[in-house]
């Protein structure tokens, strides 16, 4: 494994013989959570709003699946 900084990026180099496909993209995905947090500006309290509102959608949408 190589790991490079190039300018504002972050190059890793891996042996494609040696880690599959599944495993860089569980990775790469790990690293978009974090990339994704480091970029949020938002505070607790509107996280929490924005959990209920998903969350009120999503069971007006579903209910009907759990409730006969």
């Amino acid at each position: 494994m190589i790991i490079e900084r190039d300018n504002d990026n972050i190059v890793i180099r891996l042996n494609a013989k040696l880690i599959s496909l599944e495993e860089v993209q569980k990775f790469a995905d790990y690293f978009r959570v974090l990339e994704s947090n480091s970029l949020n500006k938002g505070t607790e309290e509107e996280a929490a709003a924005l959990a209920d509102e998903v969350d009120k959608k999503w069971w007006t949408k579903n209910k009907s699946r759990f409730l006969k």
